[in-house]
């Protein structure tokens, strides 16, 4: 396999995000979506984590297998807030045995209810630290182009992103919906010292409710025009569908203008959305 830092170093990415299935319909969904995007010869792929570590022995089963059985990486998502060093350490020391070469850092969201999550970790730096400690890992780490939404002000946030970067690989950013949020990112990162690659992330979203409701929890602004739009085909979900793949193909070709370095897509553990984003780009059929 190959660490996504050295992809990144060899020219632009294009990879999508996963999440481990509930059910036997769902993971044979996952199973047909992966056989279909294979042939579109991804970068890597990476897989979500659950809140507090509630996904820890799926994600892992689910990274593993892709990994052996695709011939791109699979990368897990890895939290550590409410989570114990003894755990934490297990699992990093599996996915090196098991020749997983990538992972990305991410604090994790502390309980809704604002109570102490326990755990032996604060921060995302202290999971990279330990990381390196149990392996050569490629390590990426999580940029919110609009501001993660604890940070008390831009010039705080730019300046621990700009720590926690500097101990990481790479990172990919939260979703977003303009472009100018990743421009401004970039470049407030340079003015710090900071060229770290910064993957966008773009989403082509398939639920009017769950992204305005995952777009509250990360501080990511829906443009108005968005809204409206949104509005006019909430309750048919496959015009909610093509409108997300709209959305997502502009936003991408933007992106692709102003030359990033890779996309991250989330894939909705389906292959229909992705396909399409990929003929808008010129890069294939739908079908």
């Amino acid at each position: 396999m190959a660490k996504i830092a050295d992809l990144l170093a060899a020219g632009r990415t294009v990879s999508y995000e996963f999440f481990p299935p509930k059910s036997e319909a769902a993971a044979k969904a996952l199973d047909e979506a992966l056989e279909d995007l294979t042939a579109l010869d991804p970068s890597f792929v990476s897989v979500t984590y659950g809140a507090l570590g509630t996904t820890r022995a799926p994600t892992r089963d689910l990274v593993i297998r892709i990994d052996g059985e695709r011939p791109f990486p699979a990368m897990p998502h890895l939290t550590c807030v409410g989570q114990t060093r003894e755990d934490l350490l297990l699992l990093l020391e599996q996915y090196r045995d098991a020749g997983i070469e990538n992972v990305l850092a991410l604090a994790g969201d502390p309980p809704p209810d604002g109570s102490d999550p326990g755990g032996d970790f604060t921060y995302a730096t202290e999971l990279i630290e330990l990381a390196r400690s149990v392996g050569d890992f490629s390590i990426g780490v999580a940029a919110f182009p609009e501001i993660h939404p604890r940070s008390p002000d831009r010039e705080t946030d730019r300046r621990l992103l700009a720590e926690k970067l500097s101990l990481a690989d790479f990172a990919i950013t939260q979703f977003f919906f303009e472009a100018e949020h990743y421009r401004r990112l970039v470049e407030e990162l340079h003015e710090l010292g900071c060229d770290t690659p910064l993957v966008p992330g773009v989403m082509p979203f398939v639920s009017v409710s769950g992204t305005r409701r995952m777009a509250g929890v990360n501080g990511c602004r829906i443009p108005a025009e968005l809204e409206a739009r949104m509005d006019a085909v909430d309750g048919d979900p496959e015009a909610v569908r093509r409108l997300g793949v709209e959305v997502a193909t502009a936003l991408c070709q933007e992106l692709l203008d102003d030359g990033v370095v890779g996309l991250h897509l989330y894939a909705m553990n389906r292959s229909s959305s992705i396909r399409e984003v990929y003929a808008g780009l010129g890069w294939g059929t739908a079908g």
